[in-house]
Order: structure tokens, then sequence, then C-alpha cells
């Protein structure tokens, strides 16, 4: 069983929350454990991740967490096409011959983060990293992709993104403690699964950078090294860097694999005080990142903080309004569920502090559990909402409603099973 370990960073002097909650038992035979990342700006407290961590009360130094080793992710075969929904089967490098289709291609080596290009509604699965092994490459990296969020194209997108969750090969060594790198295809497939997160919650793509993919990769290798997570690891630390120090200090962490990791940000067990993972993920400011790995039975961390994006949504939730498939409520073998981690607003702008939610599914109202959670994990307010005796369930349309905030907020979610 797979443990959550929380430690994660703000920005500007936000005081960091500090804890260890767990699915089973938080200790050091877990499986694998995750923490969420960052180092604390100026006047930030320190913050401990993984089990084990001890919180200082202000000012202080992050600690550190003994986790264990995380689990493989499945593989899967890359390269294979989805049947269109209409007209022609797509080919190699293309969607089809008219109408739109997914891509998975990449520009200058970079994925192109599932962009669209023409074919028959068709969509090509495979490595978002190779040009035309997944699909047309479509747009350019960092523009929304809103064009059909309709439950066939959620489906068909969900499936397509997912076909390939391969984690790559490292090529470094713990023993000579050189980082080395993740091949191609495991970073691809993990930037592949953040930006498919990002599109569901109708937010721009993003992109990693070399120098932030260096000290993601530099982190990964001394959480490795040393069978535990620390955004602040000490300098007797096996395999201790700089780089690596400033990437674990900006980053999510985690003790399993690069590529099955974002999906346990994204239900964040562990973590529900906080849902600091999953926020930083959907944070306006996302991008551009870093994603380093030591493959499949592996670490991994995805540097995130100190990002430039400007997507300047107003609010973003979790689930997402419209379709949503229901196999992102559990969408990995580890985490728990949304069900149990709370379903989530997050907002920059409108307080939440006093909010009132109500759920409702088939005009009977559901009760919820409310909980407004800390500022500075990828957005300045947010709250949880967990469902109290009934889960989400696939073909019904939950209409959610926020009041007692200076903006309503109202919106649907349609749970769509996108089963094959």
């Amino acid at each position: 069983m797979r443990s959550l370990g929380r430690g994660l960073g703000a920005r500007r002097g936000v005081v960091l929350v500090a804890s260890c909650a767990v699915l089973a038992a938080c200790s050091s035979k877990d499986d694998g454990a995750l923490g969420v990342g960052g180092g604390a700006a100026a006047g930030s407290a320190g913050a401990a991740a993984g089990a084990g961590g001890s919180a200082p009360s202000s000012g202080g130094a992050p600690g550190s967490g003994t986790g264990g080793t995380g689990a493989p992710a499945g593989g899967g075969t890359a390269g294979s096409g989805e049947t269109p929904a209409s007209g022609g089967a797509p080919t190699a490098g293309g969607g089809g011959t008219s109408g739109s289709g997914f891509g998975g291609g990449a520009r200058g080596g970079a994925p192109g983060g599932a962009g669209r290009g023409s074919g028959t509604a068709g969509l090509g699965s495979g490595n978002a990293g190779t040009a035309g092994s997944g699909g047309a490459p479509g747009g350019s990296a960092g523009a929304p992709d809103t064009s059909d969020h309709s439950p066939t194209a959620t489906c068909a997108r969900w499936n397509a993104d997912r076909a390939d969750m391969g984690e790559g090969t490292w090529s470094g060594s713990v023993d000579t403690c050189d980082p080395g790198d993740i091949s191609a295809d495991g970073r691809a497939n993990a930037l592949k699964i953040v930006n498919l997160y990002r599109w569901l919650a109708d937010l721009p793509t993003v992109t990693t950078s070399d120098d932030r993919n260096a000290e993601a990769q530099a982190c990964a290798l001394i959480m490795q090294a040393n069978g535990m997570l620390s955004h602040d690891p000490p300098t007797d630390w096996k395999c201790w860097t700089q780089t690596g120090h400033d990437g674990a200090s900006q980053s999510n962490i985690s003790s399993g694999p690069g590529v099955s990791s974002i999906d346990l940000y994204m239900v964040d067990g562990g973590n529900e005080d906080t849902l600091g993972h999953r926020r930083w993920v959907m944070s306006n400011s996302l991008g551009p990142i870093g994603l380093g790995s030591t493959g499949a039975m592996g670490a991994s961390c995805m540097q995130n903080l100190t990002g430039t994006g400007m997507a300047g949504k107003a609010w973003q939730a979790w689930p997402p309004p419209g379709a949503f498939p229901i196999q992102a409520v559990k969408p990995g073998r580890f985490g728990g569920s949304l069900d149990s981690t709370g379903w989530s607003i997050q907002s920059d702008k409108i307080k939440l502090d006093a909010a009132t939610v109500t759920v409702t599914s088939g005009g009977s109202s559901l009760p919820v559990t409310l909980t407004m959670l800390p500022g500075g994990y990828g957005s300045n307010y947010a709250l949880s909402i967990v469902p109290s005796g009934w889960q989400t369930t696939a073909g019904q349309t939950y209409s959610v409603s926020v009041a007692g905030t200076s903006t309503p907020i109202s919106y649907d979610v349609n749970v769509v099973d996108c089963a094959e």
C-alpha cells in the first residue's frame, strides 16, 4: 500500500504546513511515499515531507521522512491508433483525412501537449515526445484546447493519452551518484499525463525546460539513493548536490516513478488538509516544469514552483465542469480515490473561507463534508468537498453550487465511463 506525506512549499512567504498522513501506516515499511514540494520563500516556516518528518514551529528547515520503494507502473504499448468515431482509421503520424483528431506530436523535441491536428475525429496514441508516433502534431504548447470537451471527445482523449504509460529507462547510477537522465519517452509520458489533467480542467498545456529537468533529475537521484523524501535534503545524504537540493525544494516529490506519480498527485491521498500536489498541477502559474525520474522502480520529482504561467482562470475545480471520466476518480492502483480525499475548488482571487457548498444529483441534495484549505499551495484559496455516504457514479450529473463568496460559483460535472 502506498502512503503519502506532505511538505509543499509556498511562495511569497506563506507558511508551510507539515505533517504525515497515511493510507495504511505511515512508516518506512510502506511500499512508497509521496511528498509535495517546494522550498519556502523568505520568512516561511519549514516543512517535513514523507513519513517521520517533524515540523518546526517557524522559520525552520524542512525535516525528512522515510519512504520505501515505489511500485512500478504498468507498461503499455506505444503507437497504437484508436478507432475513430467516424470516417477513416488514423494512420501513424496522422489522425485521418478530415475533421479534427488528437495529436500527441512533438515540437523541437519536447512534447506539444496533445494538440489537435486534422483528422477524422480519430486519434493516435503513443509517445507524445515522438512526432508522428502519437498522431499528427497539434497546436503549440501553452495554448488551451477548448474546442471539444464532449463525452465522446473526452473519453477519446483520456484513452489515447493513457495508452502508453511507460516509465522509460534511467541512464544514471546510485553507486556512482550519476543523475543520468530518464529516457525521452518516460519524460514525454509524464508530461502528457500532466497536460491531460490540465486539459480536462480547461487549463493551458505546459512544457518542460532543460534547467528544470536537470534539477528534477538530480532531486530524483537523491530520493532514490537515500530511500527517503525531503524538500530540504541535508548535505550528508548520499548523492547530495546543490542542484538536487534546489530541485527538491521546489518540487512535488515521490518515491514512485514519474508517470504513475502524476495520478497520485491528482488524488492526493494522505494530503487531505492541503491537497497541495493537485493544486500545483492545476495552478494558474504552472509552467514550464521539470520532470526527473530514476525509472520504473525508482523515485521522481516534478519541479513546479516559481512558474511563469498566466492561465488567469478565476477558479478551478476538480472534478472540473463538463465531462469527467469515472476512471479519473481512482486512476491508479494506489493513492485512494477522490471520494475519500475530496473534490476541490481553488482560486487565486475568490476568497472561499466563508463559502457554503451544495451538491445535487437527480434532483436530490447530497451530503458533503466541507473543509477550508490553507493558501500557498498552488492557489491563494481552496476548499475540499468530501462525499458523505455516497460515491461518484458514472452516468450521473452532479450540480455544484458555491455561495457566500464575492463571485458565486456554479457548475455541472457529467461523469462518463471511458472504459474501452
